[in-house]
């Protein structure tokens, strides 16, 4: 079988980023107002894991309604979360009753939508990226927790025997992944059971084009000394941030290549992980919308 007969079209990948992830729905909303949805996968790590859930699910708005609805609600996202139930985003509420109850997701849209979806975490055991197919809801609920569910402020997710992370300490741009290719500085690429590699991805960042990472949240992650049974894990929060880097260099690399289209803020994004200015994350939401408006031809003619 030839390379093209074995490849899917275009693929989108979401970063995460907690808040920041506010960016992501804004253009994801102008996407889909426009009808701009031909995508054979959407891949999310961490919060791009749960925009890719209201994408699929064909709600315009729901994940930014959630994000400034219950911003100030302790069981949304809270160090009162954390110290009553062991996780800073509370997992009953938002998987439970948010997702099926307050601004509940359109199970049978989702599951009727033939776009694939794949929600990025970090198997704590072994130190590397898996990438949970989510085919159902509400029945694959929980890989999306597990995608979102950062470390030191939240508990580990249990699936099938083994132990997740926020996807984000191992690959929190899974654009390689979906194309078939080595992520970074690895030699072979990730073999992902019935998937075929897509031909181009839409890439959307939550970080302006000049970021640099310092690694200040995974040193403090490493020094908690939770992870000391998981030494992988602990070896990939250490190299994270070059990590990090590298998978930037390669992502825009592959954007001079024409096999990626980058869509990202045009500024440094400010917001916080725990963000309550409803007036900052609606600011960078219209950000979102304004970006995906202004190239909206670019992206129509890329994913064509």
């Amino acid at each position: 079988m030839s390379k093209n007969q074995n490849t899917s079209s275009t693929a989108l990948i979401l970063e995460g980023g907690s808040y920041r992830g506010i960016f992501t729905a804004g253009v994801l909303d102008v996407l889909r107002e426009k009808g701009v949805t031909n995508f054979e996968s959407v891949w999310g790590t961490s919060a791009g894991a749960i925009n890719s859930v209201s994408f699929k699910s064909k709600q315009i708005g729901r994940a930014m309604r959630i994000m400034l609805a219950f911003r100030d609600d302790p069981r949304f996202m809270s160090f009162r979360s954390l110290v009553t139930t062991g996780n800073i985003a509370g997992g009953e509420f938002m998987y439970e009753e948010i997702q099926n109850h307050l601004d509940p997701c359109d199970n049978e849209a989702f599951n009727s939508n033939p776009m694939q979806m794949y929600a990025v975490a970090s198997d704590v055991t072994f130190g590397t990226p898996a990438y949970l197919h989510v085919k159902s809801l509400p029945d694959d609920i929980k890989m999306v927790q597990a995608s979102a569910s950062m470390p030191t402020v939240s508990r580990m997710v249990e699936l099938d025997g083994h132990r997740y992370l926020d996807g984000g300490t191992t690959d929190s741009i899974p654009f390689a992944a979906a194309l078939g290719l080595p992520d970074g500085q690895a030699e072979y690429p990730v073999v992902i059971p019935d998937h075929k590699p897509a031909k181009k991805a839409l890439v959307i960042v939550t970080q302006d084009h000049d970021y640099v990472k310092t690694d200040m949240n995974e040193q403090i992650a490493i020094r908690s000394q939770f992870y000391t049974a998981y030494p992988y894990y602990e070896a990939a929060l250490a190299s994270r941030s070059e990590r990090y880097m590298d998978q930037r260099k390669q992502l825009f690399e592959l954007q001079n290549e024409g096999r990626v289209l980058v869509l990202e803020p045009p500024e440094p994004v400010e917001v916080k992980v725990n963000e309550k200015s409803g007036e900052a994350l609606l600011s960078l939401y219209l950000t979102g919308r304004k970006v995906a408006l202004d190239r909206l031809e670019e992206i129509k003619s890329f994913i064509e």
